[in-house]
């Protein structure tokens, strides 16, 4: 007969109390059921554990065999009560594989949300370009992936929202005293920054525009500090702009309604931990409560 976590729970049990009757209390057992349970045990072992028939006294075998079953208890609960955090969501991890201008714009509010009621989870969240976010989804090295591509049908995926492009000038521009639109002849004769973005942009007149550009920013933190310091412009979707930044405008386009689509992708619900799933959940609610139209 193989040892038995409840045999080890027994037999420290009656070493801890001194006797059959306390430990079959402490356990909620009958004394026959524990002492029968101890049989076992020491027919298992080979050996006497205990000096006298009264259990109030360890043989030295007994003694060491009770030191290694109160660790192999402890680890054993812990394992327990790991498997049940993680199951709840109350423990693990989540990768998220994401594009920079969604980690600016919509995940904090998510991740805040989310790490309020799963404070032990960890996040593992990398910004990059949007193709990299598939092959991080490919390689099995996210959970979760944003960003503005299309992937296979072994991921589940859905179009999160759609947003417009506008011109990102600072708010002293002369393109924002004039009070309207902004038409891509606007653009010719400017300093424009292009960026990764900007292949979402298929009208045949910004083509010129994006072909003289002499600086090209991938980052969008670092596209909208030079900006924000009067290098030049940049075209962005609306959403890739804080709001609340005095130190940036965004402007309509008057000849377009090109826009950037931000899907999600995850590896299939069914396959991700648990503290994925409610990731996910946090973020769907996040998004619908600010769904742009």
């Amino acid at each position: 007969m193989a040892i038995k976590i409840e045999m080890l729970r027994c037999y420290c049990a009656v070493v801890q109390q001194g006797s059959l009757n306390e430990a079959a209390a402490q356990l909620n057992r009958t004394t026959s059921a524990v002492s029968m349970t101890l049989k076992q045990f020491e027919e298992h072992v080979g050996a006497a554990l205990f000096e006298t028939a009264r259990k109030s006294r360890l043989t030295p075998l007994g003694a060491m065999i009770y030191s290694e079953a109160l660790r192999e208890i402890e680890h054993f609960e812990r394992t327990v009560a790991t498997i049940e955090g993680l199951s709840r969501a109350e423990e693990g991890q989540v990768r998220l594989a994401v594009t920079p201008s969604v980690a600016a714009a919509i995940l904090p509010n998510v991740i805040r949300r989310f790490r309020f009621d799963h404070p032990k989870v960890r996040i593992d969240m990398r910004d990059m370009d949007s193709e990299s976010v598939r092959r991080a989804l490919e390689g099995e090295r996210a959970d979760i992936g944003i960003g503005s591509i299309t992937v296979g049908p072994e991921f589940e995926s859905k179009l999160l929202f759609s947003d417009p492009f506008g011109v990102v000038c600072g708010p002293d521009d002369p393109l924002v005293r004039r009070g309207r639109p902004v038409s891509w002849e606007d653009l010719a004769a400017r300093d424009f920054i292009a960026n990764g973005l900007c292949r979402l942009i298929t009208d045949a007149s910004f083509a010129p525009i994006l072909e003289a550009a002499l600086l090209s920013v991938p980052n969008t933190a670092s596209l909208l500090a030079l900006v924000r310091g009067g290098v030049g412009l940049t075209l962005l979707p609306r959403r890739a702009v804080p709001e609340e930044d005095n130190g940036l405008a965004f402007l309509p386009l008057a000849q377009s309604d090109a826009r950037r689509r931000l899907y999600l992708f995850s590896q299939p619900r069914r396959l991700l931990q648990p503290a994925a799933r409610a990731f996910l959940q946090v973020l769907d609610a996040e998004v619908a409560a600010h769904q742009d139209t």
